[in-house]
């Protein structure tokens, strides 16, 4: 073998990077691997937030205590307990040594999936302030950029704040759109350089500076380099069988590899054999053909258990042809747009299956269970009227303001968006019984007009008025569906990343299929199965676990490594 690591980590997001700064700052030589020729992973794409409970940050009174309340109230079913609390009472060592390292995440006032539950907050969603990419130098353009769809008029960078006034048109939104704008021309010295904006938000602004202090500390990223297969000797997983290029090689780790290499959502034949309904790749919205899972294939090999595979991390998307070339499409998010007042959700029958405003992964998790019910499902429709339409977006269709009639292209009506002049019109061209859907979009005024839903709760807590309109009385999150003309999208299933993926400890170690670790090979991200079970918390329930079994797995090895002899599976996790 030509190169030898300590730790050879798979993977370049959140759960990647933050295991290979920790075992480099604990003595170990790190290498990581990044089959993509940009780094970041889906982390860099994603919203960068990490929900991570009990963190002592901005004088929160959260506790353990509390954190374990709401996570035994909201988790439904079989979980590994150990793993699940090693989780809660390493988040806030993991924040301390971060903040050592000057990477500082902040709380945002954002309620908890599961506000009604016991035990739910408003303070656990981290993020990091925005990050000037510049200072990663040459390395600046080869950090995966954030989606079109995500940018102000698709190309300049919004913070979350900024996303959410602008999108929710909230007092001064006009005034940030000259600010958004503004920012980008005037940094004259990109603009020489490239069209990317160099203020790296959401994911990127987590990925950013831990890229940063890696490549100051000596580190090794390969891009291009992807997984074949796990080197075993003597029952360890001694390296990697890599490909760069076409070209393979082996890398021998002395100590442990690290599989952060995200889940399968982008592998049909594994979402054939895990989902309990029928999915495409093409409904995800992460990067196209980015997590195929390499990683879990080849620890399946070796004998690797899997767990929670049977549910992704649900979010609701829409397909639009590409507006360079209509016969290309993209799939574009709709988790708060199917939410907002003055619509309502049905499926191909044309009844209400779903609390609308509820989060993401609970509306997936409705598509789920209505289509193994009634087969009517995935995908649902969107239906809204034209208050709507002036307001808010669906999916890749923008406000009318930005986007009027006019602009739609003509070959997206009646395929990908549809408009009747009366609810029943707009019934009979989507194929749904329109004395139906009339009934339903009355119903649907009259709790408006009430302020309540009787039928499933829409605008009941916290979190569904969060993202509804602040000016649309009583309730936020009901508006009424009568001004014409009326619209429909259909909805997907669609998700951000896999839920389940490889079985791990408390110590982020692989377990096979007997129970039993599999020594030098650790799990963190989406490539394992969530500490939640199959539930999502609160906003960051993907970043949150990946960075803190990363950390968790990055002291274990280096534990291990001091005391080969360690072997029990309920060892502490920390150093």
């Amino acid at each position: 073998m030509s190169d030898i690591f300590d730790v050879i980590v798979v993977g370049s997001g959140a759960a990647g990077l933050t295991a290979a700064l920790r075992a480099h700052d604990l003595g170990l030589r790190v290498l990581v691997v990044e089959k993509a020729h940009k780094y970041g992973g889906t982390s860099a794409t994603s919203g960068g937030v990490a929900w991570i409970p009990n963190h002592g940050l901005g004088g929160t009174s959260d506790t353990r205590e509390e954190t374990l309340t709401y996570l035994d109230a909201v988790i439904g079913g079989p979980i590994d307990r150990d793993r699940l609390e090693a989780y809660v009472d390493t988040g806030r060592e993991m924040l301390d040594w971060l903040g050592r390292e000057g990477i500082a995440m902040m709380p945002m006032p954002w309620p908890d999936y599961f506000a009604e539950l016991p035990g739910s907050r408003s303070d656990r969603s981290l993020v990091m302030p925005p990050w000037d990419g510049r200072l990663l130098g040459d390395r600046f353009p080869l950090v995966r950029e954030q989606y079109p769809r995500f940018k102000l008029f698709n190309r300049y960078a919004m913070n979350l704040e900024e996303t959410f006034t602008i999108a929710a048109r909230s007092a001064g939104w006009k005034r940030m759109i000259a600010r958004v704008i503004g920012r980008y021309w005037k940094d004259r010295s990109t603009r020489r350089i490239t069209r990317r904006d160099r203020l790296f938000v959401s994911g990127a602004a987590l990925i950013g500076p831990l890229l940063a202090r890696l490549f100051e500390k000596g580190v090794e990223i390969r891009l291009e380099t992807g997984l074949e297969r796990l080197l075993v000797a003597d029952g360890k997983v001694t390296g990697v069988a890599v490909s760069h290029r076409g070209r393979r090689h082996e890398i021998e780790a002395r100590h442990a590899v690290v599989i952060c290499a995200g889940g399968f959502e982008w592998n049909q034949a594994l979402r054939d054999r895990f989902y309990p309904v029928r999915t495409s790749i093409w409904w995800s919205s992460t990067p196209q053909g980015a997590n195929a899972g390499e990683a879990l294939i080849a620890a399946e090999a070796i004998g690797a258990a899997t767990e929670h595979t049977g549910e992704g991390w649900w979010a609701p998307t829409m397909i639009l042809p590409s507006r360079s070339a209509s016969n290309f499409e993209e799939v574009h998010q709709a988790v708060f747009d199917v939410g907002r007042p003055y619509s309502v959700c049905v499926n191909r029958e044309g009844d209400r299956f779903v609390n609308e405003a509820c989060s993401y992964d609970r509306f997936g998790a409705a598509m789920v269970a209505d289509q193994r019910t009634t087969g009517a499902n995935t995908p649902c429709w969107l239906v809204f009227d034209a208050a709507f339409r002036r307001k808010f977006t669906a999916g890749g269709i923008l406000p009318a303001a930005i986007m009027p009639d006019r602009a739609i292209p003509v070959d997206w009506w009646d395929h990908y968006i549809f408009r009747g002049d009366t609810v029943g019109e707009l019934a009979r061209r989507i194929d749904v019984d329109p004395v139906k859907l009339e009934d339903v979009t009355r119903r649907m005024t009259e709790y408006a007009r009430k302020g309540e839903d009787p039928e499933f709760g829409r605008g009941s807590t916290i979190y569904d008025k969060t993202f509804g309109d602040p000016t649309c009385k009583p309730n936020p999150a009901l508006g009424a569906i009568r001004e014409a003309p009326f619209y429909a999208v259909q909805i997907h299933l669609g998700d951000l990343g896999t839920k389940g993926g490889l079985k791990a400890d408390r110590q982020a170690r692989v377990i096979d299929t007997g129970g039993t670790p599999i020594a030098g090979l650790y799990a963190a991200g989406n490539a394992a199965g969530s500490p939640f079970g199959l539930n999502y918390p609160g906003a960051g329930g993907t970043i949150g676990p990946a960075m803190v079994f990363g950390y968790i797995a990055a002291n274990d090895i280096a534990r291990r490594a001091a005391m080969p002899e360690a072997v029990d599976v309920r060892e502490p996790a920390t150093i």
